[in-house]
């Protein structure tokens, strides 16, 4: 009768762990070497990283020593990560902090209904007639852009499928997205130049320098969204005798209507804050104009140029927190209408 050897231990399957708070704990020291350094006199953005260092050695090197290789790795990369979101987030906080500190003093009821044209010496000033023309160029160059843009994208997704015509036509529309904005504002200069003569200048030609820069856009969008309709409701529209038109009509962009929304959208925000092609073509003018098809007009990112050495410092950051605003705006009903328009699920 041979005598068995007891059983080897088996290999655990778990290691000694960091406390949950761990994180916070090395923060707070972070914090607390970043008060030091501000103390001391580094200034802010050294002290900042400083503070941002320590938390990313401290944290790994501890995971390192209790737990393993694996989880100090772990922890290393999920800091950079939270390291880098919060360096891309810091610009824009500090943008929209400083644009609404800077630009919420000039904002008054006068800034609103009064333009740059003065009856009197003292009569106050406003971008009444900046704001109307931002929106009059935008919005004739949204209604140039956006039919020419989803019937373009149509015909490249639903007709055109691999063919010589529809390949040249979608590298057109890349060199289009890649094209600078002073050389959309340089055609239609000379496009209405040669129509109208030397000096035109017009909110109609800022609109059509503008539609250039938005077309690509609207087309790429509009292509995106719709790759994503299933080919089986297609066919099944199909199957049904219906016609590719109706299909398209029916079925196909009610589908993309969010997506295409969202790219009319970003197409639009894209150029409302041009302000090169506009300065060639729609010029600067202190009256309010409305009219697209006579006359200069100035909009929101044109005045901002021109009166930034003018010692009018207040008025530019009202316009820019107005044009900022816009821009938001038009985000907000985009996703508003994305989501109302969108098809039901379910």
């Amino acid at each position: 009768m041979s005598i068995q050897s007891p059983p080897a231990s088996s290999p655990t399957l778990t290691h000694a762990r960091l406390p949950r708070q761990a994180p916070l704990m090395v923060g707070a020291v972070a914090v607390a070497v970043t008060a030091i350094g501000l103390v001391l006199g580094l200034g802010s953005v050294a002290a900042v990283l400083i503070g941002a260092l320590v938390f990313l050695v401290v944290l790994p090197v501890w995971s390192l020593a209790v737990e393993n290789r694996r989880s100090a790795t772990d922890r290393m990369m999920t800091g950079l990560i939270w390291a880098t979101f919060f360096v891309a987030l810091a610009p824009l906080v500090s943008l929209v902090w400083t644009v609404v500190a800077e630009g919420s003093q000039a904002l008054s009821g006068t800034f609103f209904t009064y333009s740059f044209y003065r009856t009197s010496l003292d009569q106050p000033v406003g971008v009444y007639h900046a704001i109307m023309g931002t929106l009059v160029i935008t919005g004739v160059a949204a209604l140039i852009s956006v039919p020419v843009g989803i019937l373009t994208a149509i015909y490249l997704i639903e007709y055109g499928k691999k063919n010589t015509f529809s390949r040249v036509v979608t590298f057109l529309v890349d060199v289009m997205t890649g094209i600078p904005s002073i050389v959309a504002g340089l055609f239609a200069f000379a496009l209405f130049t040669l129509i109208f003569g030397p000096g035109h200048q017009s909110g109609l030609g800022g609109a059509v320098a503008l539609s250039l820069l938005m077309i690509p856009t609207v087309v790429r969008a509009t292509e995106e969204m719709l790759r994503l309709v299933p080919d089986d409701l297609r066919e099944a529209a199909y199957a049904l005798g219906t016609p590719r038109w109706r299909t398209i009509v029916r079925v196909v962009l009610p589908t993309s209507v969010g997506g295409i929304i969202a790219g009319v959208t970003l197409a639009v925000a894209r150029v409302i804050g041009e302000t090169a092609p506009l300065l060639l073509i729609a010029g600067i003018v202190q009256r309010t104009n409305f009219n697209p098809f006579d006359g200069s007009m100035t909009t929101l990112p044109v005045l901002i140029f021109s009166e930034r050495n003018k010692g009018n410092i207040e008025i530019v950051w009202g316009a820019a927190l107005v044009l900022m605003v816009l821009v938001m705006l038009l985000n907000v009903i985009a996703r508003v209408l994305g989501k109302i328009l969108a098809p039901k699920q379910g």
